[in-house]
């Protein structure tokens, strides 16, 4: 099975399945001396991992990760870094009543389509349990940017700005909230960074996040599930990432943030409502003191303008429900079928760590691309 590395000078390989031993990466193209423990990548894992309330899987899974190699005396060696998290918490036997069954929605029927075997047992490979290794490398990158990014706030990596600097720039940070569950949306006048870890949907807004309770108790009672919006932002970013013509940022962008499971959609910046608005309102016009907006989303011809980076990813509901959904089995035979088990009613909220950690992963990549080539 080719498709498991991810990156160019950053990468990571991630391996293992749903319900086998362990699930585990190597990343590969970290610089040495960066200060890197287990403690660095257990408190983003710890935002992802399932069972934190009765919104998600409540597959109980620690998800504690061991650095199996590249780093010494608290620092990464150059070497490939071995990361691994021991799968506790399988149980198989919800899924024998499926193994010949396809389930609507998911890659089952593509999987035996394409290798002529698959894993029935939670979609083997094909699981959003892959996730955690994605979190896991995120944080990983999230060292090289602090490490790089936080040296002091630059505007730029190579030529002068030719805008005035501006003495309140942001550190850098790349944080995630879920906009839209369901139909229901935020409400932009009420959007609060601060509330985004004091409630289980990772929500902006305290008002969306009542209805929201009481929307997916609604969907999870019902046997049913709902879809997602995750919108993250990275903010301290240097302008100058990115590569044209076929390496822009918000290319790899999007084909990373399409790669998590679920995913099908991504806008960067204003997204798709720009079609509906004309060049004056669309554009970002600039100033000596700076852009005056960001309908761009941080990213103009592929490279990194110094503004926040902005990235909206759609989440489908979730496929594995409990109402009866016609399919057919391994021989052809129609039939219909419930998924038992442990799901997330809504996979999006899960999926914001991983979003972010996405986002990491290109970002650290296209720095050291960019150091690599701009000296």
């Amino acid at each position: 099975m080719s498709g498991n590395r991810f990156g160019t000078l950053f990468q990571y390989q991630s391996f293992g399945e749903s319900h086998g031993e362990a699930i585990g990466c190597v990343v590969d193209g970290v610089p040495p001396l960066i200060e890197l423990s287990e403690g660095d990548i257990q408190g983003f894992l710890d935002r992802r991992k399932p069972g934190q309330s009765k919104f998600t899987t409540q597959r109980k899974e620690p998800d504690e990760v061991k650095i199996l190699s590249g780093v010494f005396e608290g620092k990464t060696t150059g070497a490939p870094i071995g990361l691994l998290i021991e799968n506790k918490d399988q149980k198989s036997k919800d899924y024998g009543d499926i193994k010949d069954k396809f389930r609507p929605g998911h890659a089952d029927y593509t999987y035996h389509q394409k290798y002529g075997i698959r894993d029935y047992r939670g979609g083997g490979r094909s699981s959003a349990r892959e996730t955690a290794m994605r979190v896991a490398a995120g944080a990983v990158a999230r060292k090289i940017l602090e490490h790089e990014l936080n040296k002091g706030n630059v505007s730029s990596l190579s030529a002068p700005a030719p805008l005035r600097q501006n003495e309140n720039a942001s550190a850098f940070s790349i944080k995630a909230a879920v906009v839209q569950v369901g139909p229901h949306k935020i409400n932009r006048d009420n959007f609060d960074w601060d509330q985004v870890d004091k409630n289980p949907f990772w929500c902006p807004d305290i008002q969306a996040a009542k209805q929201w309770e009481e929307y997916l108790d609604g969907q999870r009672k019902s046997g049913s599930s709902a879809g997602a919006i995750v919108e993250i932002h990275a903010s301290g970013i240097p302008a100058g990432l990115g590569a044209p013509v076929y390496d822009k940022l918000d290319a790899d962008l999007a084909k990373a943030m399409m790669s998590i499971n679920a995913t099908k959609a991504v806008e960067i910046g204003a997204g798709f409502e720009s079609v509906e608005w004309g060049g004056e309102q669309n554009a970002d016009e600039i100033r000596e003191d700076g852009f005056q907006s960001n309908n761009a989303g941080g990213i103009l011809g592929g490279i990194s303008s110094g503004q926040d980076i902005v990235v909206r990813v759609a989440f489908k509901p979730t496929s594995s429900i409990l109402t009866p959904v016609k399919t057919v089995d391994k021989q052809g035979n129609e039939t219909d079928i419930i998924t038992k088990g442990r799901h997330d009613p809504c996979v999006g909220l899960r999926g914001t760590p991983v979003c972010e950690a996405m986002m990491a992963c290109v970002l650290a990549d296209h720095y050291l691309r960019h150091k690599a080539q701009c000296l």
